[in-house]
């Protein structure tokens, strides 16, 4: 009999909590229309015994006793958490997690949906501490400079925060977990779903006048979230010129008429295999970088290492090379010449960074024409910009690929001209 009754009041546990997480839905599906698809998209199910809520990228697992002692203390917490875990979706949060510090990426993560929660002033969201917790992000938005996930873990990973900071913000950040990201092949199917509705919902908030009023902070996770990321080794593969190394071309060799002159004249092939093969290799190539005061001297050697170890590691250097590093701000400060692979050792174990003024692009493109006058390339394929995108470009097309490289994207620079490839990677990458 006392079974019997445990299981009924474990019933009535389940069906309780799943009502309570049923007018959670509903009631953000009223308040924010341009939610719908994303709503009807994450599932929720009910998991005992688990001791807290989890979700895996397409389902909210919640334990139901703890969703109703949670929802006793505060009532709006149902949707809290409903709101919070739907964020993550929309914000693809999970993605290249095994290339991240998690800990500073999972508090960057639940930082930056508390924000937007908080931004968005629904009144069905409320707990009574957010208020601690809006002053608590005033600062950190004036240390970071911004409260998107990216550049919160940016912060972190420069500012370490101490291990009180850290449970202070997981205390009033954090609501479910995200044990599930590192289920990489799951997930990579999870986060396409979430791209399509994510590049939706950006498309509803211009419609939805009324909603877009608190949307500030969802507007740009979702920039960041749905912006074009590149690998950056494909990325160097298009500045590759055509030349020819000391290589037997097994493509274009006949082994029938080779060996037949060896059976029926001795040591006498009728062919000999061809010397020259015809690879994409780089040889005249140019890296300028912006060393203007925006621009953080670790920064720029971290993108020039990870440039050099790509370009070795895939054996694209020639053995007779010609780059030319040219360190620039509001004008050309040094040009180092590489010509042999040692060279551009000692450039990286040696090789200091001038300038730190304003920043100029021009002056890098007209030296560049200078070099070409003076017959310095033979075959100049493109240039590569390292910079903040802070400067004056050319107006003139030259006859080269030219590519701007920024690690993150900013709105109010100058916009890259549409004759130029323009490229954002995550800080991460350069590691």
């Amino acid at each position: 009999m006392a079974e019997t009754s445990q299981d009924d009041r474990q019933l009535q546990i389940r069906k309780i909590a799943g009502e309570v997480m049923g007018l959670a839905h509903d009631g953000l599906l009223i308040n924010m229309r341009f939610l719908d698809v994303a709503l009807s998209r994450l599932k929720t199910v009910c998991r005992e015994q688990t001791g807290a809520h989890l979700y895996d990228g397409m389902t909210l697992y919640y334990d139901p006793a703890l969703l109703l002692r949670q929802y006793k203390a505060a009532p709006h917490y149902a949707a809290r958490l409903y709101l919070h875990t739907l964020l993550h979706c929309i914000f693809y949060h999970g993605r290249n997690t095994d290339k991240l510090n998690r800990i500073y990426w999972d508090l960057a993560t639940d930082i930056a949906v508390e924000h937007t929660i908080v931004d968005m002033g629904l009144h069905l969201t409320k707990l009574p501490s957010d208020d601690l917790l809006e002053n608590r992000l005033a600062l950190l938005r004036k240390q970071a400079g911004g409260l998107t996930a990216e550049k919160l873990y940016r912060h972190f990973r420069i500012e370490e925060p101490s291990k009180k900071a850290m449970e202070e913000w997981h205390k009033l950040c954090h609501y479910d977990e995200h044990i599930y990201w590192d289920r990489r092949e799951e997930l990579a199917l999870s986060q396409a779903e979430w791209r399509k509705i994510s590049e939706r919902i950006k498309a509803d908030l211009k419609s939805f006048s009324k909603d877009r009023n608190n949307a500030e902070s969802i507007e740009q996770n979702l920039r960041e979230a749905t912006r074009e990321r590149y690998d950056y080794t494909d990325f160097l593969r298009k500045f590759m010129v055509m030349g020819e190394t000391v290589q037997v071309n097994d493509d274009e060799f006949d082994y029938i008429y080779y060996t037949y002159g060896l059976q029926t004249y001795g040591n006498m092939p009728l062919v000999e295999p061809l010397e020259y093969k015809d690879s994409n290799k780089i040889r005249d190539f140019v890296i300028a970088l912006d060393t203007s005061a925006s621009c953080r001297g670790q920064i720029v050697q971290a993108f020039l290492q990870k440039t050099y170890n790509i370009l070795q590691a895939g054996e694209n250097f020639f053995s007779k090379i010609n780059v030319h590093i040219v360190q620039c701000d509001s004008e050309v400060r040094q040009d180092t010449k590489i010509t042999r692979r040692e060279e551009f050792d000692d450039f990286l174990a040696h090789g200091k960074l001038t300038g730190f003024g304003s920043t100029d692009f021009r002056p890098v493109f007209a030296y560049v024409e200078k070099l070409k006058e003076e017959r310095e390339f033979d075959n100049l394929k493109g240039l590569l910009y390292f910079t903040d995108g802070y400067g004056i470009y050319p107006e003139r097309m030259p006859d080269y690929d030219v590519a701007f490289v920024f690690l993150q994207e900013d709105e109010n620079a100058p916009k890259v001209p549409p004759w130029a490839i323009k490229i954002v990677l995550d800080e991460e990458e350069l590691e």
